[in-house]
């Protein structure tokens, strides 16, 4: 059984035990979050597609950790001119392993 959610702008198709990494979520360490934007769930040949949202359908997930991820660079470069611009950034992540799917 999986299901396909819709959180932080972005989708991820998730099963029951999966770990994923989130956009940062306002949960602390070991609490629990319900993920109610729910596109699609499918036990074997039973597919239920929502248009656009499932309705009923729920998504339980605990919270492993919140952080950052690496570094990225961004340089901005231009020949001959005496011109280079450099920066960073890091992106804040909610780690959560899913523990329940129901629709």
């Amino acid at each position: 059984m999986y299901a396909v959610i819709k959180t932080g702008g972005k989708q991820y198709r998730v099963a029951e035990g999966t770990k994923l990494r989130v956009e940062k979520l306002a949960v602390e360490e070991g609490g629990s979050v319900e993920f109610d934007q729910v596109l699609m769930v499918a036990d074997g040949d039973d597919i239920k597609v929502g248009a656009p949202l499932l309705e009923g359908g729920k998504v339980t997930a605990t919270v492993l950790a919140n952080g950052r991820s690496k570094k990225v660079k961004i340089i901005k470069f231009r020949r001959r001119k005496h011109h280079r611009k450099q920066m960073g950034h890091r992106q804040s992540y909610t780690e959560v392993q899913i523990t329940g799917i129901s629709a």
